[in-house]
């Protein structure tokens, strides 16, 4: 999930892919499946063909329906339209929207008289990741719950009138930033299994980038160049943003990312290009902004250099404390975090996978220090703040290896760049960079089977991609991957087998999807996979994306069945199941916005007072809204 107007947070800022001595993973899939094919034989043919053509499917379609398939709904057909599409049999129901209330006595939504004030007591704007956690805490019967949510960006085009003076500038600036962050509900099911937000609720909670005060931990806590006029400690910092995926801790807490950060820093052009930390935050990309700095001296790259440095981190929030001030964790490493996936070991620990977003980025693994007590909520809140962090490299042998960004090993000392474990921490990619880690395709979100253990990390697409072969004939990489690693549950392993689940496709066939983006897996261990084709829509599929179930072994492995699909414009993000799997909770994410010139009924850019869809209202008053749906099937599982 990236910044997508424009979508500039694609472009690659990795000087490794300069490096002829770093082999990106696209090339080494080629090998790797070359090497299968000689093994298996006719067998690997089919894998192979996917790879000598544009957009092929990863299963001929002869082979697209099964009587051994692990899902058993009808699926959806693929289009494009204004409107939501699940499969047969299931309902969907608008659950909560941008602007519906979250906090007491929160004002009505009124997109024609917004205020900051009003956006921080309502639900934000593209809500993103999803997580889950039963009421109250502990309980079993999750029939009531608190839901967390991610509100990623804010598009000013979709959420205010154009060419007038309803609203002044910096207020627009001012709603946009209330309305980036996360929304905390409490909801209950009802005898109809529908899901209600419960509106006077005391856990119900707004956290935003404008106003919310948050702590530090870890080895970059304190350190000078966290440290600012407005913070001289360097241990509280206003907001996180760009909040794209998350998690769900073992010990009921939630965890929230920071990603494309450098969206809200702007005045590269009058920053000091000498200046240290404006020279490494390069390595995140600079000089496309959202304005910010215009009005806020925090943002102002001139002027405030290291503030761009509190931003990028792993933040814990605690929901069953409303009070409680969440905390960013420096020891997980500061990147484009998609999003964070906690498991525990066999020896105890707790382990972070995480994914930087962005193309030929890495992704990440933390062990913690200490071990994960179940009798012990209040010892395991500080599990994030001390541990080892790891980068990954793949090897062209199926083969992969995790390498460990401590200071002083490896040689990530001070002679080449690395003072302290507090600089590898805030330059996380220059250190994964120094020790020649795997550029990867837009590595998003990382999720774990739980029976198997096996990791799952999407690799979305890489179109800057040029290295090609004769048995891969794709130059650029439109439709992403997605690559399993097993660990048989020995996630603190520094060595891993790994292997392709999954290879992208634009042709449109019954059993493929393209731009693989969110992962979860639901009680019966299935895997869903949302996509995300962002702006480009319209040159790789023409078609709307969606929600499909993804086989993981058996004769059908790699399959891809739709069973939802967004209106245009929108992406299907926040994938979360109830633990009974009777409810399945979806993002759409800024409906209207995408590429709708690749529309035809409508065939130019939208905006708020000319959208392509007024979904979920469809309302001649309403703009389209952001909104979490819930899809349910009585007495069945989903």
């Amino acid at each position: 999930m990236s910044h997508h107007v424009p979508e500039i947070e694609d472009t690659a800022v990795n000087p490794q892919v300069d490096n002829p001595n770093i082999i990106p993973l696209r090339s080494m899939i080629d090998k790797h499946l070359s090497r299968r094919q000689m093994m298996y034989g006719a067998g690997g043919a089919a894998m192979m063909t996917m790879l000598t053509g544009c957009g092929l499917p990863v299963y001929s379609p002869k082979n697209a329906v099964s009587k051994n398939s692990a899902f058993d709904f009808t699926p959806v057909k693929r289009g494009v339209d204004g409107n939501t599409h699940i499969s047969d049999g299931y309902d969907l129901d608008i659950l909560i929207r941008w602007g519906d209330a979250v906090v007491r006595n929160a004002p009505d939504f009124d997109p024609l008289s917004q205020t900051p004030d009003k956006q921080e007591m309502q639900f934000g704007y593209n809500n993103d990741y999803i997580g889950i956690l039963p009421l109250p805490m502990g309980a079993s019967d999750y029939n009531h719950a608190l839901l967390c949510v991610n509100h990623e960006y804010a598009l000013e085009y979709m959420m205010f009138p154009a060419g007038n003076k309803i609203y002044a500038d910096r207020t627009k600036k001012d709603i946009m930033m209330a309305s980036m962050g996360n929304s905390i509900v409490e909801i209950k099911r009802d005898k109809s299994m529908k899901w209600h937000v419960v509106s006077d609720s005391i856990f119900n909670r707004r956290i935003s980038l404008r106003s919310t005060v948050i702590s530090v931990t870890g080895p970059a806590a304190g350190h000078d160049r966290m440290k600012t006029d407005a913070d001289k400690t360097g241990t509280r910092i206003i907001g996180t943003f760009q909040n794209c995926a998350g998690g769900i801790t073992p010990w009921g807490t939630y965890l929230t990312c920071d990603e494309n950060i450098n969206n809200g820093f702007g005045n590269l052009e009058n920053a000091d290009k000498n200046n240290t930390e404006i020279k490494k935050s390069m390595r995140f990309g600079l000089g496309v902004n959202d304005g910010y700095h215009t009005y806020y001296e925090r943002f102002d790259l001139s002027k405030n250099p290291n503030e761009i440095n509190r931003f990028g981190w792993v933040v814990e929030i605690d929901p069953y404390n409303p009070t409680s001030m969440p905390r960013k964790h420096t020891a997980l490493g500061r990147c484009k975090h998609e999003g964070c996936t906690i498991t525990i070991s066999k020896n105890g620990h707790a382990v972070a996978y995480m994914g930087d977003d962005q193309h030929f980025e890495y992704i990440y693994k933390f062990v913690s220090a200490d071990k994960y007590n179940p009798n012990d909520r209040s010892a395991n809140m500080n599990l994030l703040t001390d541990g080892t962090l790891y980068v990954a490299k793949f090897h062209d042998d199926g083969m992969m290896e995790w390498l460990p960004l401590v200071y002083g090993q490896n040689g990530l000392t001070a002679e080449n760049g690395f003072a302290s474990q507090g600089d590898i921490c805030i330059d996380a990619r220059l250190a994964a960079d120094f020790l020649g880690a795997t550029p990867l395709d837009r590595p998003e979100d990382v999720e774990i089977h739980p029976e198997t253990g096996a990791v799952y990390v999407t690799l979305t697409k890489n179109p800057e991609r040029v290295k090609t072969d004769k048995v891969n004939s794709r130059p650029h990489n439109m439709w992403g991957q997605i690559v399993e690693i097993t660990t048989h549950h020995d996630h603190e392993s520094v060595q891993a087998k790994w292997d392709i689940l999954l290879m992208g496709s634009g042709d449109n066939t019954a059993d493929s999807l393209s731009c693989p983006d969110n992962l979860c897996f639901d009680s019966q261990n299935r895997l869903w996979v949302a996509t995300d084709q962002g702006v480009e829509w319209g040159d790789i599929t023409a078609q709307s994306d969606g929600l499909y179930g993804v086989e993981t072994s058996g004769e059908h492995r790699g399959k891809a069945k739709l069973f939802f699909r967004s209106p245009v414009g929108a992406e299907t993000t926040g994938i979360c199941f109830t633990p009974d799997s009777k409810t399945l909770f979806l993002s759409v994410q800024h409906p209207s916005a995408d590429g709708t010139e690749f529309y035809k009924p409508f065939g130019k850019p939208s905006n708020f007072d000319n959208p392509a869809t007024r979904w979920p209202d469809f309302q001649d008053n309403m703009p389209p809204r952001p909104s979490v749906v819930q899809i349910t099937r009585k007495g069945m599982v989903i």
